[in-house]
């Protein structure tokens, strides 16, 4: 899918790339959510299949909390408080963390309500809020979102389909 450049195509990547992970993810018995044997973001490790939902709740909630502040008008700390751009495994390893205690369908569930929250976001902006001026350094919020959303959802679905693949579950 093309990098979206309006909004109209920022709504449907984000809603076409959830549908298509989330049909991948409710195939997944929970019982193998937590097994540690879905290809890692770093080349050599692995991970649960609850680790990129949760680095998915992390970034959309993350997103969230960065167009709150900006709305406020409060400083924001990007891409969050305590960390640098170039510690992005850290941030993913507390994403991982923040979200451990809850179980796969609360997981999916948090999911899906930061993927509707931004919608409503992008809903709510027009053209110009999302792609006619610089919204962080020289990034609209329109790409800042698409960075942060349709991007990982695509992502993750990939390695998912791969995963379940070597599971026998595709």
């Amino acid at each position: 899918m093309a990098i979206p450049a309006s909004k109209t195509e920022l709504a449907d990547a984000i809603r076409v790339n959830y549908l298509k992970l989330r049909n991948d993810l409710d195939g997944v018995p929970e019982a193998l959510t937590r097994e540690p044997t879905l290809e890692g973001h770093a080349k050599g490790t692995v991970m649960s299949v609850h680790d990129p939902v949760a680095y998915l709740v992390g970034w959309g909630e993350l997103v969230l909390k960065w167009h709150s502040g900006r709305s406020a008008g409060v400083p924001v700390d990007f891409p969050e408080t305590g960390y640098k751009w170039n510690e992005l495994g850290r941030l993913a390893q507390k994403f991982y963390a923040d979200y451990a205690g809850l179980d796969y369908p609360a997981l999916l569930d948090r999911l899906a309500t930061a993927k509707d929250r931004i919608l409503a976001v992008i809903e709510a902006s027009d053209e110009e809020d999302l792609y006619g001026k610089p919204w962080y350094e020289t990034y609209t919020l329109g790409r800042m979102i698409q960075f942060n959303t349709s991007s990982p959802l695509d992502n993750a679905r990939k390695r998912l389909r791969r995963w379940k693949k070597q599971k026998g579950l595709a």
